[in-house]
């Protein structure tokens, strides 16, 4: 059976679904770098805000676990466009919250619409070109990264002069206005033949795979430091008596290296192994989360996040390479969507705990506790993975000893 290719990741149709990621990236780089300012505005605690940042990560965790795995029923399309649309709805719900309940449901809303939209996208890109599938990960990371970076940056031009909603607002605008070119963009997709072979409505069998679970468990411990990172940078160096201009540089120029290296680091993980490449990188990223909870100030955490940041460029893409290694053409949608609803579940959770714990024990227990679930993650992931530890290459240079085919679809 033979894999037609949805699209050719190249030209304007790559860099169109690059920029679906960049604009939903966006609104959550403009509300990470407002935490304070939605403290001090609103009153909002930071239990409260890492409340408001985990909901996100849970409504992520939903969409991707249950409506993600339509895209391999012939679905994809449709998903981009319908978690577009929730996004901006979601978006502007935050644009006119002023209390911790509005801001809650903003954020629950965009949550679903990303979690909708980005396993599909990435499903288009991996049966595109299946033997550039880390080099393609890594610009749909580079892309994803950048409007992240991007989001502050609006905040600080904007907030300033016009106040708390209106990056929001122009962020929503912004994805309305791209809106008719994605449509546009999307007829060059084609569905592949699997599609109808695809029974499943959920992924959980996928689990069965040793690799890909152990894939999925790395791919966890990059969101543990992620989501405690989220929760805790702007208000740990505001704490310190930081600048503000030293945190929003810092959440930009942390992007930076993700953005350069996005492709290197996936073809990096390809050629010399996924596994490999991510044990390493969540290592030496554990070590600097402990750094975080020791250094004096908060430009200490600056200078130190720099290096960090290098070191993720290289290595965070390495666990979606991973998934897309170990699991049939068929499941990719589904195999990405489990790996980041776990991925976000995760990130919630440690938001919330990171918050609850830099308000009651201090900044050192948090990153630490932050690190000390990295570390479990990463070796639980690692004995798991077995033999796959080992895999690399493209699709054809593995196919006689590639990893066990998924189990098959329902009848």
């Amino acid at each position: 059976m033979s894999t037609s290719p949805q699209l050719i990741p190249r030209g304007s149709v790559l860099v169109t679904f690059g920029l679906v990621l960049a604009l939903m990236a966006m609104g959550y780089g403009a509300l990470f770098a407002m935490l304070d300012d939605l403290r001090d505005a609103y009153g909002v605690n930071e239990s409260a805000l890492g409340a408001v940042i985990g909901i996100g990560f849970f409504a992520g965790f939903l969409a991707q676990v249950l409506i993600a795995p339509l895209a391999d029923r012939g679905h994809a399309r449709a998903l981009v466009l319908a978690g577009m649309a929730v996004n901006v709805a979601g978006l502007l719900l935050l644009a006119g919250a002023r209390s911790f309940v509005p801001l809650l449901v903003g954020r629950f809303v965009m949550g679903i619409g990303v979690g909708m939209a980005v396993p599909a996208v990435r499903r288009i890109v991996i049966l595109a070109d299946p033997a550039r599938l880390g080099n393609n990960l890594g610009r749909l990371l580079a892309a994803e990264v950048g409007g992240f970076a991007a989001g502050p940056a609006v905040a600080a031009i904007l907030l300033g002069p016009f106040g708390i909603p209106v990056p929001f607002i122009v962020i929503a605008g912004a994805t309305a206005v791209a809106l008719p070119f994605v449509v546009a963009s999307s007829r060059r997709v084609v569905d592949d033949e699997h599609a109808p072979l695809v029974s499943q409505r959920l992924a959980f069998d996928l689990l069965r795979i040793r690799p890909y679970l152990g894939a999925l468990l790395m791919g966890c411990a990059v969101w543990v430091m992620i989501g405690s990172f989220d929760a805790l940078w702007s208000v740990a160096l505001d704490d310190l008596d930081t600048a503000d201009w030293i945190a929003t540089l810092g959440i930009s120029l942390f992007a930076l290296p993700l953005i350069v290296f996005g492709a290197v680091g996936g073809r990096l993980a390809q050629r010399v192994g996924p596994f490999r490449v991510g044990a390493v990188g969540l290592l030496f990223g554990s070590a600097f989360m402990i750094i975080y909870g020791l250094v004096p100030s908060g430009v200490a955490m600056f200078v130190v996040s720099m290096v960090h940041s290098v070191n993720d460029g290289l290595t965070v893409s390495s666990t979606g390479v991973a998934a897309g290694m170990v699991v049939p053409p068929e499941r990719q949608a589904g195999a990405q969507g489990l790996l980041g609803g776990a991925q976000t579940l995760f990130a919630g959770i440690t938001a919330l705990v990171a918050g609850t714990v830099y308000e009651t024990l201090g900044r050192t227990t948090a990153y630490l506790v932050a690190a000390a679930l990295m570390l479990a993650l990463v070796g639980s992931g690692w004995l798991i993975a077995g033999p796959a530890r080992h895999l690399r290459g493209a699709p054809a240079e593995r196919a006689a000893t590639g990893p066990a085919p998924a189990p098959a679809a329902a009848p």
